[in-house]
C-alpha cells in the first residue's frame, strides 16, 4: 500500500502555538480530510503511520493537543472537555469546517466531547482502542493493563512513546491519565450522532472485548471491527490492515459481512 508524506505546520490558537503534521500530496476530489487525534501523553508522531497511510486518499491532519509534543505546553492542564475545545479552536485557526475523527484510547473520548458539541462538524468518527471502561475505573488497573500491552506492541513504539511522556512532563502526564478516568465517556456515547466505527486490536488488554461491544451498543449508529493479531496500537502496528477497513467505512461500503467476520474473530481470542 502506497503512503503520502508529511509536513509540520504551526498556529496560534488563544496564545498557544500549536504544531500539526498535516499531508501534502494531492487526493481525490471530494474527500474531506480527516483528523487524527493522539492518545495519553503522547503526540502526533504516535499517529504518524496510520495518517501516511491514509495521505494518499484523504488530506490528513495530526496536531499536537495543548501540552504535548512540539505544540506550547500552557500551564494549565487541559481535562478531557477543555482539550476538544481546543481541537475545536485548532480548527478554526487552520480553517478546517468539517472533516472525519479518528482518535486512538483518549483520543477516543476528545472526539466524543467534540461531536456532541459540534455535531455539524464531524462527519464520521473512527475510535481505535477506545477507552476508558466504568468498570475498571481505577488507576491500579489500567497500569497494569498497560504493562500487558507494552509487549504485545512493536518494540520501536516503545522509545516513541517514552519521548513524548517526557516531553509531556510527569504533571501533565499523570494529571491527564486522571482526567481519562474520570471523564464518563458512557455518558457521552448515546449522544453522538456521526456514525462510528469502533476498532478493537485482537490482543488489546487495555479494552476488552466486552467494552468495545458496549461502545458500539451506546452509540446510536456503531459498527465494531476487531484485527486479530495487534494489541492496542493497531493504527502504529497494523495501519495497512487499519485503512483496509477504514476506507470502505468512511465511503459509507463498509460490509456486514466485514463485520461478522470481526465478532468471529473476537470469539476465537
Amino acid at each position: 500500500m502506497s503512503t503520502g508524506r508529511l509536513e509540520s505546520r504551526w498556529d496560534v490558537v488563544g496564545g498557544v502555538r500549536l504544531h500539526a503534521r498535516v499531508s501534502v500530496d494531492p487526493v481525490p476530489t471530494g474527500s474531506l480530510p480527516v483528523v487524527l487525534v493522539h492518545g495519553l501523553g503522547v503526540s502526533s508522531g504516535y499517529m504518524v503511520p496510520a495518517a501516511e497511510h491514509l495521505a494518499p486518499f484523504y488530506r490528513a491532519y495530526v496536531p499536537d493537543l495543548p501540552g504535548f509534543g512540539r505544540s506550547d505546553k500552557p500551564r494549565q492542564v487541559l481535562n478531557v472537555a477543555e482539550l476538544a475545545g481546543a481541537l475545536v479552536a485548532w480548527m478554526d485557526a487552520v480553517g478546517l469546517k468539517r472533516a472525519t475523527f479518528l482518535g486512538n484510547s483518549l483520543g477516543c473520548q476528545i472526539i466524543a466531547e467534540f461531536a456532541v458539541r459540534q455535531p455539524s462538524r464531524i462527519e464520521r468518527a473512527i475510535f481505535v482502542g477506545p477507552t476508558a471502561d466504568p468498570w475498571a475505573r481505577f488507576a491500579l488497573t489500567h497500569v497494569v493493563r498497560l504493562m500487558r500491552d507494552i509487549p504485545r506492541e512493536p518494540p520501536i513504539l516503545i522509545p516513541v512513546q517514552g519521548f513524548d511522556y517526557l516531553r509531556a512532563g510527569v504533571r501533565r502526564s499523570v494529571s491527564t491519565f486522571r482526567f481519562m478516568l474520570q471523564h464518563q465517556v458512557e455518558r457521552v456515547l448515546p449522544e453522538m450522532a456521526a456514525p462510528t466505527l469502533v476498532v478493537r486490536g485482537g490482543s488489546d488488554p487495555i479494552v476488552p472485548q466486552g467494552w468495545a461491544e458496549e461502545v458500539v451498543r451506546l452509540l446510536p449508529d456503531g459498527k465494531l471491527v476487531v484485527i486479530p493479531g495487534h494489541a492496542h496500537c493497531v493504527h502504529y502496528s497494523g495501519p495497512q490492515e487499519l485503512v483496509r477497513v477504514v476506507r470502505p467505512f468512511l465511503e459509507g461500503n463498509l460490509q456486514e459481512s466485514e463485520v461478522t467476520r470481526s465478532k468471529i474473530a473476537a470469539r476465537g481470542i
